[in-house]
């Protein structure tokens, strides 16, 4: 075995998590408990004042486009952002490469998402700044895996719980779903962690995922069966079903709704303090509805804590990539504005 590197975050391109060491994880959730005041907005910061973000996205987003938007302005920086690839001069023929020389002049860090995979490394390689991969296809989604394992550690210190040891079930369209993906990748760098894969078996959980999860010492059962795979869990993190990874659409409609969990079946089959988690969107047509509507009373429902979590692994990010992670606090002060999270000036 080669010896193994960590990153040396600054002015790095994050584009897997194949680059991630364990003590890589922890220096960026580290920096992120420092960004918490600043996502919750009980101080300012203006250390990335002048500081340009391309925000690149030439596949559909919501919460991944405008996150890494608010991070870095709540950082002090600007963004600009180019959406969809019908607006940008890749239909006129420009290759990513040309692009990315073009793009990377007018920005100082750029975050992308483009419907290939491998995509983002090629734009990347021809880019002046630090590239973030926002998605590239159903290959990888770092930050979304980055936001969900500091989500299930914060979740597990509320249950005196380490991710060494953790009992996750994922659940869903596991063969297009790039957050699963990278999301597994992450688990291979901790210890005894035990993997229940429920999917039709045409959506299964690629082999090579598979594969590294089990060289990593973990357990790790491949099933169909929802009930009695989220048993005995800690977690359980549910996908949609990715419709727009399908050749044709209709296909999707066979899978749409098989893994339904309602606080019914939570109840029935769940411990008490089992989590639910879900990268969003999550599908509520009726034909889906893979979270239904009556779980979002269920204190034990992190959907919307882990969109919170996104916003300041992103902000760690970014610090941490333009080496002011340490700068950040002597260019804050209070807010002057009211402030409903806290209800006050």
């Amino acid at each position: 075995m080669g010896q193994v590197f960590t990153v040396d975050f600054t002015g790095a391109h994050i584009l897997s998590i194949e680059q991630f060491q364990r003590e890589d994880i922890e220096k960026l959730f580290r920096t992120a408990d420092r960004m918490e005041p600043y996502a919750q907005r009980r101080r300012v910061t203006r250390v990335l004042e002048g500081a340009i973000l391309g925000n690149m996205f030439f596949e559909a987003s919501t919460r991944t486009r405008i996150s890494f938007g608010s991070a870095f302005n709540l950082l002090g920086g600007e963004v600009r952002e180019s959406v969809g690839a019908e607006s940008s001069s890749l239909v006129k023929g420009e290759s990513l490469r040309d692009t990315a020389r073009v793009l990377s002049g007018y920005s100082d860090v750029i975050c992308m998402r483009h419907p290939v995979a491998g995509s983002v490394a090629e734009f990347a390689s021809a880019s002046r700044v630090p590239v973030i991969n926002g998605g590239d296809g159903s290959n990888e989604h770092p930050s979304q895996a980055l936001l969900d394992l500091y989500t299930i550690e914060r979740e597990l210190q509320g249950r005196q719980r380490k991710i060494d040891g953790l009992r996750i079930a994922m659940i869903g369209d596991l063969k297009h779903g790039r957050t699963v993906h990278s999301l597994s990748k992450l688990l291979c760098q901790y210890r005894n962690i035990k993997v229940m894969l429920v999917s039709p078996a045409e959506l299964a959980m690629p082999d090579e995922y598979v594969s590294a999860l089990r060289e990593a010492g973990h357990q790790v059962h491949v099933t169909d069966r929802l009930e009695e795979s989220i048993a005995n869990v800690d977690i359980v993190y549910s996908t949609r079903i990715q419709e727009e990874r399908f050749q044709d659409r209709q296909q999707a409609d066979l899978y749409r709704g098989r893994f339904r969990l309602n606080q019914a079946i939570y109840t029935r089959h769940c411990e008490p303090n089992t989590v639910i988690m879900h990268p969003l969107p999550r599908d509520s047509r009726a034909e889906a509805n893979e979270l239904d509507a009556d779980l979002d009373s269920n204190p034990n429902l992190a959907i919307f804590r882990q969109t919170d979590n996104g916003l300041i692994v992103r902000m760690a990010l970014f610090a941490l990539i333009l080496d002011v992670a340490h700068l950040v606090d002597q260019h804050a002060r209070d807010v002057f504005w009211f402030n409903p999270r806290i209800g006050s000036h």
